[in-house]
């Protein structure tokens, strides 16, 4: 009889643990303005992305409206690297793969590429890999359209030696480190 009672409560308290799982029916998203970064370091020039400190609008989807929403994001993205893919196939063409110079092929321009040249359809979409970096130019413009209107060129030259100080890692110890010379033990780290 013992057992009973507390064969009970166990199972009491597994129905209460189903009740408690996490169920996932609807994604919420805030969406930030574009600012100048300073906290990330990317792989050339300056003017890195970052957002604003608070979001400037939420929005509320379902799971099946947000994976829709998605796909037409990244078919939008796709269409735009077709086309500078098409545009640069264009410009290679006209100036003899680099090796020309071609005023026609330095007038060209996104607009000059036809939708009907970009054939999105016919490419699986999750195949591609959206988190592309973004040459310079691309990101500067990107700050601009946002309503960035004064750059900070210092951060430039801030990323540069980040990335300058990242190619040299460790000491310069050989055979032996003595911790008076040793940059690693200078700065409370064993000798690398």
């Amino acid at each position: 009889h013992l057992l009973l009672p507390a064969a009970t409560s166990i199972l009491k308290r597994q129905k209460q643990l189903r009740r408690k799982n996490v169920r996932f029916d609807q994604v919420t998203v805030y969406y930030f303005a574009r600012r100048q970064g300073f906290t990330s370091v990317p792989s050339q020039g300056g003017s890195s992305l970052g957002m604003a400190p608070r979001h400037n609008s939420v929005r509320r989807y379902t799971l099946c409206e947000f994976a829709q929403e998605q796909e037409v994001n990244h078919r939008e993205i796709l269409r735009e690297h077709l086309k500078e893919e098409k545009l640069h196939a264009k410009k290679m063409k006209l100036t003899k793969n680099g090796t020309v110079e071609s005023e026609e092929a330095a007038g060209l321009t996104l607009e000059d590429v036809s939708d009907d040249d970009i054939d999105v359809e016919n490419v699986e979409v999750d195949d591609y890999f959206f988190l592309q970096p973004l040459p310079t130019k691309r990101r500067r413009a990107l700050l601009r359209a946002s309503g960035v209107h004064r750059i900070d060129a210092e951060e430039k030259q801030e990323l540069r030696a980040i990335r300058l100080s990242r190619e040299e890692c460790g000491c310069h110890c050989r055979l032996y480190c003595d911790p008076e010379a040793c940059a690693c033990s200078q700065a409370g780290i064993k000798c690398q």
